[in-house]
């Protein structure tokens, strides 16, 4: 598949954080079970060697004990052509996660911005199209926080949509993932609040709303292993698919897009 030159896919960098001991004391939504670290460490390797694989050059930090959730980076920044902006993360425990971030991001990109709140906003709320920025609504992210990060973006040309989440899904991004400049995969209950009529959806298969959460970068997608009927739909449409064990992660709320920040830094 030729790579395309898209500011929504196509990308240079990728920033992802080492697992810490402490990760297995995660955020979580639901309980089920404590993350088995050895193993989540070798499923974060497999996710680093895949980007790579994908031509990204990965910066990789070192771990943060004190901060549990510190591997799901993206939720720290949104990442575009134009600069980078710093978020403000709704859980309290993860506010400070972005002070360590906020350094590398300065070296990379001449322009940093920050929310300063008192709104919230996790990035992964924010699904970045070739048309418009979607921002989900949800219990890490609030009206005031896309009011703020809307006022930037709107600097720098971009529409920005806001998306109600449906109650029961933590982040936007948990159920949905951009395949290509206009192919999305969605579960069905995201899908049905119609935030994705414009553009063409392809559907998780029933039972493994999990799979939802991808990764395009440059010519390949990212995906969760064990969803084997999903894979299947992605591969029948034409994606190169590269399939990495991500249960540990899962177990904490995470998913393939939390751990990494993807861009192309500008100076």
């Amino acid at each position: 598949m030729k790579i395309m030159s898209t500011k929504s896919f196509s990308f240079t960098h990728a920033i992802t954080r080492q697992p810490s001991f402490s990760v297995v004391s995660g955020l979580r939504s639901t309980e089920r079970g404590e993350p088995d670290f050895e193993l989540m460490k070798r499923h974060h390797l497999d996710y680093v060697n895949a980007l790579k694989q994908a031509d990204a050059e990965v910066i990789e930090l070192d771990p943060l004990e004190d901060f549990p959730d510190s591997v799901f980076v993206e939720d720290t920044a949104l990442c575009l052509p134009e600069g980078a902006i710093l978020m403000r993360p709704g859980a309290p425990s993860r506010l400070n996660e972005v002070k360590h971030m906020a350094p590398y991001l300065r070296k990379l990109y001449k322009n940093v911005h920050e929310i300063k709140g008192p709104g919230t906003i996790e990035a992964g709320d924010i699904l970045t199209t070739e048309k418009e920025i979607l921002i989900g609504r949800s219990n890490r992210t609030n009206l005031e926080g896309i009011s703020e990060i809307t006022a930037i973006l709107e600097q720098w040309n971009y529409k920005v949509t806001e998306v109600l989440t449906p109650p029961d899904i933590l982040h936007f991004k948990t159920d949905c993932s951009l395949l290509d400049s206009n192919t999305i995969l969605s579960t069905e209950r995201l899908a049905a609040t119609g935030c994705f009529d414009s553009y063409k959806v392809i559907l998780t298969y029933p039972g493994e709303e999990e799979a939802a959460n991808t990764i395009r970068y440059n010519n390949l997608v990212l995906a969760p292993e064990g969803f084997p009927k999903t894979t299947r739909r992605l591969l029948e449409s034409g994606f190169n698919v590269v399939e990495i064990g991500n249960t540990e992660c899962a177990k904490i709320d995470g998913g393939m897009s939390c751990l990494s920040l993807r861009f192309t830094p500008k100076k």
